[in-house]
């Protein structure tokens, strides 16, 4: 497949083939488009045989791979793996063929890892990173996701950002306390409708208070029921919010342990936060950082392109109210 700068792209060849057609000689041709005659030639001979398909891409795959593992090797592999459950390198003595080749036959056959297995039955039991299926719930409400994102504060006259890492670090200065912010968000599934606040602790108290806060604005745009909240395993999720949600009407749904993935959508409001809000731009105080999240959180739910809601902004996916 041809680059974005490639002199012969497939408008590039197109170019060749009117020039040619016009009365330009081969070597006139490549002259000024800066390739070799050989290039010019390939192209309109190709032309000639197969039209305008003859100018688009292919597969830059070989026809043949004469030393590719044979197909029995490869099932070998397979099966050793599958009833030994044991590495490469054991696989490699095993029948005689390099541990690379075992991986690169393991992976080719969509075998997963073995410390995704149980050792004994052989079972998949912890959840992958990555997965065929995106999941997006029907309607506004049916699932929220929740979580925190601590930021360090920024101290007076500003940090390293405003004066440069030369000017020192606080943090290399026992006798500085800046603290953290502890910035809670709350982002609904089908919309992508966000809400954020910065308190002081993410402590179970905090955090109830904070998700009554976040349903009533959720309410005020149009989601007035939430029907399952998300959340991870922390101690304040698990023990301090079940009065609130009992007061919603909704239920309470956890991510695996250590699976911080199935929670993606407000884990990746999270980074948002942090590369367009908290460091896009030098704040001198922590109070001109506090400021600009209500009109930035604005801007992302009523104007700023989202890429999962076909470049439109969450607001478009909510009834107007």
């Amino acid at each position: 497949m041809s680059h974005a700068n490639a002199r012969t792209t497939v408008h590039g060849r197109q170019l060749i083939v009117q020039r040619y057609q016009g009365g330009w000689k081969k070597a006139h041709i490549a002259a000024a488009m800066g390739i070799s005659r050989k290039c010019v030639r390939t192209w309109i001979d190709r032309y000639a045989a197969e039209g305008q398909a003859g100018l688009q891409d292919r597969s830059s795959r070989p026809r043949t791979s004469p030393r590719r593992t044979a197909a029995e090797v490869e099932d070998r592999i397979v099966e050793l793996w599958g009833r030994e459950r044991r590495g490469p390198a054991f696989i490699s003595a095993e029948l005689g063929v390099p541990a690379r080749t075992v991986s690169r036959v393991l992976v080719r056959r969509g075998q997963p890892r073995l410390a995704a297995l149980d050792p004994m039955t052989g079972q998949v039991i912890r959840a992958s990173k990555t997965t065929a299926i995106r999941y997006e719930r029907s309607r506004p409400g049916e699932l929220v996701h929740m979580d925190v994102k601590k930021l360090a504060r920024i101290p007076v006259g500003g940090g390293w950002r405003a004066h440069g890492r030369a000017a020192g670090s606080t943090s290399r200065d026992r006798a500085t306390r800046v603290g953290f912010d502890y910035v809670h968000s709350l982002v609904d599934d089908h919309s992508r409708l966000a809400y954020s606040e910065i308190l002081p602790d993410e402590k179970g108290p905090t955090c109830a208070a904070f998700l009554a806060r976040a349903a009533a604005y959720f309410a005020a745009h149009g989601i007035p029921l939430i029907e399952r909240v998300m959340t991870d395993n922390a101690w304040a999720y698990r023990w301090s919010l079940r009065e609130v949600i009992t007061a919603l009407g909704a239920r309470q749904k956890f991510i695996r342990p250590h699976c911080p993935w199935q929670n993606g959508k407000v884990e990746r409001l999270n980074r948002t936060l942090v590369s367009e809000w908290a460091y896009r731009q030098v704040f001198t105080s922590n109070d001109q950082r506090a400021a600009a999240l209500a009109p930035w959180l604005e801007h992302y739910n009523t104007r700023r392109r989202h890429s999962a809601l076909g470049g439109h902004p969450p607001i478009s996916r909510l009834a107007p109210t």
